[in-house]
């Protein structure tokens, strides 16, 4: 992979683990020669993930809408911040820049644009991986959620599967790296006489 987008929050959060998670993943992906697609702010773990992307010579895109760009204090030492006109701009641009998607810990505005990008994947509109970054446990209850889903009728299990769950930086981007959405499991259908 040569560019991931990261969707997070402008907020850091109570316990400093995901402020902790978001720049080690800005190092990383420097150190990797990955470049950063994410939502342009100065703030919040968007702010840590592009500090330690920049402290570690990293290429890193903003992409805002003009409306957010004062509300959420567009960094301005990125390699290159895109002004865009709304939130749907501002998704597709990430999307189009980018070759995977890590979801780190954040709040409706970061679900959304995991739920869009997995959604997106879903009816065939990209083949990138999706990875979640579960910090802390973060996203265990999502996890079980989709999981319900499956049971109740409401996901297919091979589309559950796809999103891509680690607690590890490296192990996730081993996954997303691996990634084969076209490796669906045999499915057994029952006969019936």
């Amino acid at each position: 992979m040569k560019s991931i987008v990261v969707f997070c929050g402008s907020s850091e959060g109570y316990n400093e683990c995901y402020r902790e998670a978001a720049y080690n993943l800005g190092a990383l992906l420097a150190a990797r020669g990955i470049r950063i697609i994410y939502g342009g702010a100065k703030v919040g773990l968007m702010g840590a993930l592009a500090d330690g992307a920049l402290e570690n010579n990293g290429e890193i895109v903003g992409v805002i809408p003009e409306f957010l760009k004062t509300t959420e204090v567009a960094h301005e030492q990125l390699t290159r911040l895109i002004i865009v006109d709304t939130m749907h701009e501002r998704k597709l641009k990430m999307h189009e820049l980018s070759d995977g998607i890590i979801t780190l810990p954040g709040g409706w505005g970061t679900m959304e644009e995991l739920f869009e990008m997995l959604t997106w994947s879903q009816l065939g509109l990209h083949s990138k991986p999706v990875g979640l970054l579960n910090v802390n446990g973060y996203y265990d209850a999502l996890k079980a959620l989709t999981d319900n889903m499956v049971t109740e009728g409401f996901l297919n299990e091979f589309v559950n599967a796809t999103l891509l769950i680690n607690g590890s930086i490296d192990d996730l981007l081993t996954q997303m790296e691996a990634y084969d959405p076209t490796a669906a499991p045999q499915v057994v259908t029952k006969q019936t006489t």
